[in-house]
């Protein structure tokens, strides 16, 4: 279980590294659109807007991509908090209870 959790872990920080660098080469992509309309026109102005378009379709797709990743880790999450819930009772109890003490013990502090 820790070992799945530690591989989903990783690709989600791939991920994650990969959806930053497609932001940046947005970024990089939309300066140079930038620099290409103010100074010239035509054919210039048309391959930087194409690859800007295409740029943010790629960046679009893997943050589509990223958001089900995410949504499976968190069902994963859930499924095995689940888990351990319905095989250890008592100490999710025991542990609700210490986090509901804590809790307003810091809210009795204000």
């Amino acid at each position: 279980m820790n070992a799945q959790l530690s591989a989903e872990t990783d690709q989600s920080d791939m991920a994650k590294q990969q959806l930053i660098n497609d932001f940046k080469t947005v970024v990089t992509d939309a300066e140079a659109l930038l620099k290409a309309t103010a100074g010239q026109g035509g054919e210039a102005v048309a391959a930087a807007r194409a690859k800007a378009e295409a740029s943010l379709a790629e960046a679009k797709a893997n943050m589509a991509d990223a958001q089900i990743a995410l949504l499976g880790k968190t069902k994963a999450a859930a499924r095995a908090t689940d888990e351990y819930v319905h095989t250890h009772p008592w100490q999710s109890i025991g542990a609700a209870a210490g986090v509901g003490v804590v809790v307003g013990l810091l809210i009795g502090l204000r």
